[in-house]
């Protein structure tokens, strides 16, 4: 039921999932959320306010260096609600009586957690330059001493090194009560440039040592932000972006104008940091509900290989793909994609990217007469793009006009030898469109991997718009082109690579299928990354790659393959070279994927021994599963050591070799034996009654 009125009442509750928000809307003050928590719990957060607004004109009603205390926000009053209790979502219209500035929030409850974004309309007299108005801004009732803060790095090869660090050293006394004076201490991240996941990541959670936690994530392919910084009572959450100080991204609102911000959420936790994670899973499956719910075929997490990662690596050939067709079918692989280089006979080709036509002599045959046997193999087709990059030996490059591409200062931007799409135009999604729907119709491809190996920078700023604005419209038109894509073609399936995990936000991974989840080529070190990846991904969504190769030792073999299991396994390597032990190893593994994807598209995160840290000897990552039994995924890198687990019962579900030893169950405590590495195997584990 929808109710809609201008008689706003004093607070706005909703509940939904056993979670409940109240938000004050008196008139005496601007919006304010007073608090988040489950059934008769604590609150986990403490009132503030709802909506900060920071323009050319105005920034803080006093000095700090936040996204907090905002002199617009202080003057927000709320105008209008628009309540949707069965959705558990409001309205809320607030209006500045200065600028004239209108801010409506559009507020839901989500798989236990709150999404929000806010639309700033102009409605006064003059242009309003807007420099940031953060999507969420949440305080949580604890203290800094209190509370840890887990956030992660992601450069390219090592993506998703999380840590945990102590918020008092974070946001340190410093004595600004003495001074009367707000406090101005604070710490936090941004992305930059067109990798919104290429540095760090735009994912948080804070944890009490009672067990509250809250957490937070930012849906944005462009820029974003989040920080922390002290509140009276509470540490303060600001998140969202881009703003004009991290991403050069200011809009000018002329009198009428609009423009909305990202969505950001945030989840609640009575039970830790892996707590919070789980609640963001849930958020992430809810994201994508609508777009996974009767798939014809994402449903049933086909399990692909691609001819790439340490194995043909962008150089492909009818010879060379035969034996590797063979091979991954008797594996027991559904999809086998091709990836880059089947489009020019030259070897460096990155300069001639962007027509997406058939190498005229690559293939004996030509490339119809590979796709031909990955059918005939009992495999669906799929193949590699880049569809933002135009290289300038590229007939497309002087083909389509100057503004369907990325310019800064009127100069077309270029990054090793390779022009910027930019999809807000008619005429690049008309070329995307016309090479999809090809590829579908003449070669019959079923998966599509989309990769982008180019960082522009911090956007375009052609038709006058900051650059990191254009960006933002640019990734918005970019989310909007796959929906069509696969409004046409309801069978695809989507690979969302991005130069392995530089673009991995849910404003994308809400449209697309599987997220690669790295470009590392050493097992061992990928092994850190599998092991991080569902903190950032969700666990059916982790592309992680297994490739085994003949010379690796049994238990590296079993490192690939246990990275691979802890995911989504994404296969590769030279399989028609191994033996037969090994290959045996392998088809285990893959029966192993096959029986276990449908559990783990309900399973939920928890790391045993702590968030993976990058030089770890043992690393380890369990799925609770919905069948009262965890899968709990080892690493051994270097020295052994134990594993004690809370559990009725273990039994080893996978391994290469030997079975590592496991011992316990009878009071209520199992221990796992870790072998000097490198080695790795998975374990089941029967929880103990509640």
């Amino acid at each position: 039921m929808i109710d809609s009125t201008a008689v706003v009442p004093a607070a706005i509750e909703l509940t939904r999932d056993a979670v409940a928000l109240v938000v004050d809307t008196g008139d005496a003050a601007p919006a304010t959320v007073r608090s988040l928590a489950r059934a008769d719990a604590p609150s986990v957060l403490a009132p503030h306010r709802l909506v900060e607004v920071f323009t050319a004109a105005e920034r803080h009603d006093r000095m700090t260096l936040g996204y907090v205390g905002s002199a617009i926000g202080s003057r927000l009053r709320v105008v209008a609600a628009e309540v949707d209790a069965d959705r558990g979502a409001v309205r809320l219209t607030q209006h500045d009586p200065v600028t004239g500035l209108r801010v409506d929030s559009r507020i839901e409850l989500l798989a236990g957690g709150v999404r929000i974004a806010h639309t700033a309309t102009n409605s006064g007299e003059r242009d309003v330059v807007l420099f940031g108005l953060p999507t969420l801004t949440v305080r949580m009732a604890a203290e800094p001493a209190e509370l840890t803060l887990a956030s992660g790095r992601s450069e390219w090869l090592g993506e998703g090194r999380w840590r945990e660090d102590a918020v008092a050293g974070l946001l340190p006394e410093l004595g600004f009560a003495a001074v009367a004076q707000p406090d101005r201490t604070g710490f936090g991240q941004s992305s930059s440039g067109g990798w919104s996941t290429g540095s760090v990541l735009p994912v948080g959670v804070l944890a009490a040592h009672d067990g509250r936690a809250l957490g937070w994530q930012i849906e944005s392919s462009a820029g974003w932000q989040w920080s922390l910084s002290r509140g009276d009572g509470g540490v303060v959450v600001s998140a969202g972006g881009p703003t004009e100080r991290e991403h050069q991204a200011e809009v000018r609102l002329r009198p009428g104008e609009s423009t909305t911000t990202v969505h950001a959420a945030c989840v609640i936790s009575d039970h830790g940091r892996d707590g919070a994670f789980g609640e963001l899973t849930g958020l992430r499956r809810a994201l994508r509900a609508d777009h996974v719910s009767g798939h014809p075929v994402e449903s049933t997490l086909p399990l692909v290989y691609n001819d790439y990662m340490n194995t043909l690596m962008g150089q492909p050939s009818t010879e060379k793909l035969r034996p590797l067709i063979a091979a991954a079918a008797r594996a027991g692989a559904e999809y086998f994609c091709i990836d880059a280089g089947w489009f020019t006979d030259t070897a460096d080709y990155w300069s001639e990217v962007g027509a997406w036509e058939d190498a005229p002599t690559r293939f004996t045959g030509g490339l119809g007469g590979v796709i031909d046997e990955i059918r005939a193999a009992g495999m669906r087709p799929g193949i590699w793009l880049e569809p933002e990059s135009v290289g300038l030996d590229s007939p497309v490059a002087d083909t389509l006009p100057a503004d369907a591409f990325f310019q800064r200062f009127g100069e077309a931007v270029v990054q090793q030898r390779r022009k910027h799409l930019d999809l807000r135009h008619p005429a690049a999604r008309a070329h995307l469109d016309a090479v999809v729907d090809r590829l579908v119709r003449e070669h019959g491809i079923g998966y599509i991997k989309l990769d982008y190996n180019i960082e522009p920078g911090s956007g375009t700023d052609l038709h006058g718009l900051a650059p990191g604005h254009g960006l933002l419209e640019h990734t918005r038109a970019l989310r909007d082109w796959l929906v069509a894509v696969q409004r046409r073609h309801p069978a695809l399936l989507i690979e969302n690579c991005a130069s392995g995990a530089m673009r991995s936000d849910y404003h994308l991974l809400a449209v697309t299928h599987i997220q690669s989840t790295s470009d590392q080529q050493d097992a061992l070190r990928y092994a850190a990354v599998a092991a991080s990846a569902p903190a950032t991904v969700l666990p059916e969504q982790a592309g992680n790659w297994a490739y085994p190769a003949v010379a690796m030792t049994p238990g590296e073999l079993a490192v690939t393959l246990v990275s691979g299991l802890s995911g989504r396994l994404y296969l590769a390597g030279f399989l028609d070279q191994l033996s037969d032990d090994a290959f045996a190893s392998v088809a285990e593994a893959v029966a192993f994927a096959r029986d276990h994807r449908s559990a783990l598209t309900g399973s939920t995160p928890f790391w045993p021994v702590g968030l993976p840290g990058w030089d770890d000897d043992t690393l380890a990552l369990g799925q609770h599963l919905g069948d009262g039994t965890d899968l709990v995924f080892v690493w051994s890198r270097g020295a052994g050591g134990t594993i004690d687990l809370g559990a009725a019962s273990i039994s080893q579900e996978f391994g290469v070799g030997a079975a590592w030893q496991t011992t316990g169950g009878s009071d209520g405590v199992v221990r796992i034996a870790v072998p000097s590495g490198p080695d790795a195997a998975v374990f089941r584990t029967v929880r103990r009654p509640a």
